[in-house]
């Protein structure tokens, strides 16, 4: 007569967390084996009589064939792992070895809650997306093999689960770990530590990718990392989002995440050049909106224009444009955050009168008007060379200074003038795109780039869209 044996889940420890087959499984069993700390989560199931045989840390192998000779003798055995006996379980092996010994005796593998479901549970939501589980134990796996799933599952952006992820003799490798996801994930993506997940020790951490206490972990903990969306809630809870769109999208719009790739493409194509961050970041914008390379040669930055900008603007401030397209272009969600207020005075009432009075252009009445409100304001052009001529003389004339110019218009007459003339203030902070390129959309993507500054050393596209 054939036994059975049962391959059983136990879950993270706590018996609250135990599946009801797996009870049925360890009461109607005549043998129990597995690691003696396990048994004394199952000794209120135990039946009278049941023996229970421990085989030791590393002995897997033993206790398999100790299961096959009992269940060859007719006995119901229950084969105990934590958490879910096919993750890292029992379960491989003794399939296997029933194949080998070429065994008719029944086999049913009994699921249980993961250690990593129950740390997930406990931590919010971390792995609402695709998630990849990775022991970084090399016993059974060569270092290589695991480094080489290591670097796919930082590039792919996967949550990444750890088990077995330090140890005494084994505690350099989630070193590399950590180094590896730096060169693809920001140094602020949430990491947890959850130690004895579902047991009486149990402590939960939660710190960053860059700054997490590696010594604090041990064979005894999970480390959850975050993918690229994951961040942690106002009360302290893990979360990475089901749709993989940006935190700061709003109604479900992936603009941001397309922004972010976008970025990291244009950044990978501009490795090795020597090129200041905010500098980087602005060029990022430009070639985003416009695929073209040259903007690396024509953008030239004055007097650390785009870092005293943000500094200024951090706590409100005026933006003249030359046309109402520029200010359609500027993010509205970044000026409402900051105080900002942007304007245009090509369509005030008094531009028709001024322009007529004047025999000037409406780009240049409006930008007469501006300066009388607003001389201190920042002046951004995307169309009109004669606006920024007007701003010029003015600037001669009336001997003010702005915060500073944006000079991007476009076309063939009078810009490459104009963009000379802003040259001529050398101590003015401003940004020129050289030559005839320029436009409005490129104009609203510098102010973007500037109210977006913080977001520069993550290369994290895409906020406020």
């Amino acid at each position: 007569m054939q036994g059975k044996i049962y391959i059983v889940g136990l879950g993270p420890g706590d018996p609250n967390m135990f599946l009801n087959p797996a009870i049925n499984a360890i009461k109607e069993a005549d043998v129990v084996i597995g690691y003696k700390y396990y048994f004394q989560f199952i000794q209120t199931f135990l039946q009278e009589g049941t023996e229970c045989l421990d085989t030791g840390m590393k002995q897997e192998t033993k206790r398999a064939e100790i299961a096959f000779e009992y269940a060859e003798q007719g006995k119901k055995v229950a084969v105990i792992s934590s958490g879910d006996a096919g993750i890292y379980g029992m379960a491989p092996l003794i399939y296997e070895m029933a194949e080998k010994r070429d065994s008719k005796v029944d086999i049913e593998l009994i699921p249980g809650i993961s250690a990593f479901q129950a740390a997930a549970a406990k931590l919010g939501a971390p792995i609402g997306h695709d998630t990849v589980i990775l022991s970084l134990s090399d016993l059974l796996t060569p270092w290589e093999l695991i480094e080489r799933r290591i670097k796919a599952a930082s590039f792919g952006d996967f949550v990444t689960v750890l088990y077995n992820p330090k140890s005494k003799g084994r505690y350099w490798q989630i070193y590399r770990l950590q180094e590896i996801f730096l060169e693809e994930r920001s140094p602020e993506t949430p990491v947890a530590i959850v130690r004895q997940v579902g047991r009486d020790e149990e402590h939960i951490e939660i710190s960053t990718l860059a700054d997490f206490d590696i010594e604090r972990v041990d064979m005894f903990s999970l480390v959850v990392i975050g993918n690229s969306q994951s961040y942690v809630s106002k009360n302290n809870k893990f979360i990475t989002p089901r749709g993989y769109y940006s935190k700061y999208t709003e109604n479900g719009k992936p603009g941001p995440l397309i922004m972010q790739k976008s970025f990291a493409t244009i950044a990978e194509e501009l490795k090795g050049k020597d090129i200041p961050l905010e500098t980087k970041w602005a060029l990022l914008h430009l070639i985003h909106t416009s695929a073209d390379f040259q903007m690396v040669d024509l953008l030239k930055v004055r007097n650390d224009a785009l870092n005293v900008w943000h500094e200024k603007l951090k706590n409100g401030g005026v933006i003249i444009t030359d046309v109402t397209m520029i200010t359609k272009g500027i993010r509205k969600a970044a000026c409402e955050r900051m105080g900002i207020e942007v304007k245009c005075y090509l369509h005030d009432p008094r531009v028709a009168e001024l322009a007529e009075k004047h025999k000037i252009t409406r780009t240049q009445a409006g930008i007469r008007l501006a300066v009388e409100d607003h001389p201190d304001a920042l002046y951004v052009f995307g169309n009109a060379p004669t606006a920024l001529i007007e701003l010029t003389a003015l600037m001669r004339s009336k001997k003010f200074s702005p915060m500073g110019i944006i000079a991007s218009p476009v076309g063939f007459v009078n810009v490459e003038e104009s963009k000379h003339r802003v040259k001529s203030f050398a101590k003015l902070p401003s940004v020129i795109i050289e030559g005839r390129k320029g436009g409005s959309t490129l104009a609203a993507t510098i102010v973007n780039s500037v109210l977006s500054l913080d977001d520069a050393k993550e290369l994290k596209a895409g906020r406020d869209v």
